[in-house]
């Protein structure tokens, strides 16, 4: 049912967050997907169904926390600007636009917040919008194209941007593609919100790679790829002057005794930024590492994901918790996580059908 339907008698404190859970919609599922969420104890309450919308797959929060952007990751291809009501949860749809390339499969903003960037998969690009001040898109202000091919024919027979990112300085976008076994790195003027496709920069990857998705440390001297077809992370040291990039690792992310197949799925930096987390689809696990002084990183812990296909992760505001989204067991999971990096399991409930993003939004 609708949230604005939804009775919820539980008293918010300022213990509590809000969390919004992105669904592929169809067999039972409707779109995105509201709960409270306590810190203290990490229990979690249902509210309803907060927006009916098609594969809200992929999602972010704005800096100021008003907005809700999602994806439909559809052919047709769109991404849908929500108003936040804090007290009830609720999502209000604002504005609906064409993200321009098929299956928009990820989001984010520059370091100004004025600029929102989505990764069109199936259609091998990219587009950055500009945020007004009342939550809409304006029309785009870069597009780039990517082309080319890679190893496996079944995944990479043409260009899949997959995630797009902005560094800590905000002077370059790196665009993971998938596709093409590259991070295609663009000067970015955020004053115009464009890229210089004729100056950028690309990285490769090893064929059949399948690099998804990526962060860079706090400082931006590091950059980590995660790569989906190889469960690896390869590890590169970064000059955020010149963009000059090495590699210097490249960890598995798989057990020694584990021989199934396996998809690599999520990358995320530790709110203090000495642990790097990342999911498997297929060992079903969460792994960590610790980042050494020289960037680079040595394995920390490994654990069971609390069901099966975990997708999406994130980290609670207060660095207490971090709850997984299991896709193919309809489920999500809470984990403690632990001095050393490691992540102990609180609870995992079957919940939610189809389950893909998790987002906290904390409430004041």
């Amino acid at each position: 049912m609708l949230l604005s339907s939804v009775w919820y008698s539980c008293t918010t404190t300022n213990h509590d967050h809000l969390v919004y859970v992105g669904t592929y919609t169809g067999e039972g599922s409707e779109g995105i997907y509201a709960y409270r969420f306590n810190s203290t104890d990490g229990y979690l309450t249902p509210i309803g169904l907060a927006a009916r919308t098609p594969n809200p797959s992929y999602f972010i929060i704005d800096p100021a926390r008003k907005f809700l952007y999602a994806v439909q990751e559809t052919d047709s291809g769109a991404i849908c600007a929500f108003a936040i009501d804090h007290e009830s949860g609720a999502l209000t749809l604002i504005q609906k636009v064409s993200s321009r390339g098929a299956a928009p499969c990820h989001l984010s903003f520059d370091q100004t917040g004025r600029y929102l960037m989505v990764a069109n998969y199936v259609g091998g690009n990219a587009a950055i919008f500009p945020v007004t001040s009342n939550g809409t898109l304006g029309e785009p202000t870069a597009l780039v194209q990517h082309t080319g091919f890679s190893l496996d024919p079944n995944r990479q027979n043409g260009p899949h941007a997959h995630a797009i990112v902005a560094t800590p300085d905000n002077r370059y976008v790196a665009v993971a593609d998938l596709g093409i076994d590259k991070v295609m790195v663009y000067p970015f003027d955020e004053k115009n919100g464009t890229l210089d496709t004729s100056q950028f920069h690309a990285i490769t990857l090893s064929p059949g790679d399948g690099p998804r998705h990526l962060v860079y440390s706090p400082e931006g001297k590091e950059m980590y790829v995660l790569n989906e077809l190889t469960s690896t992370i390869t590890a590169f040291t970064r000059d955020p002057g010149s963009e000059k990039t090495e590699p210097i690792q490249t960890v598995t992310l798989l057990g020694p005794d584990f021989k199934g197949v396996n998809t690599s799925a999520e990358i995320v930096l530790g709110l203090a930024g000495k642990y790097l987390y990342a999911s498997n689809r297929g060992e079903d696990s969460m792994v960590s590492f610790a980042i050494e002084p020289d960037g680079r990183l040595t394995f920390a812990s490994r654990i069971g994901c609390g069901g099966r296909g975990p997708r999406h992760f994130e980290i609670d505001p207060t660095g207490q918790w971090l709850m997984v989204a299991n896709q193919q067991s309809n489920n999500l999971a809470l984990f403690i996580l632990e001095p050393g990096g490691s992540l102990t399991l609180k609870w995992d409930r079957e919940d939610r059908n189809r389950p893909v993003c998790v987002r906290f939004l904390a409430i004041d």
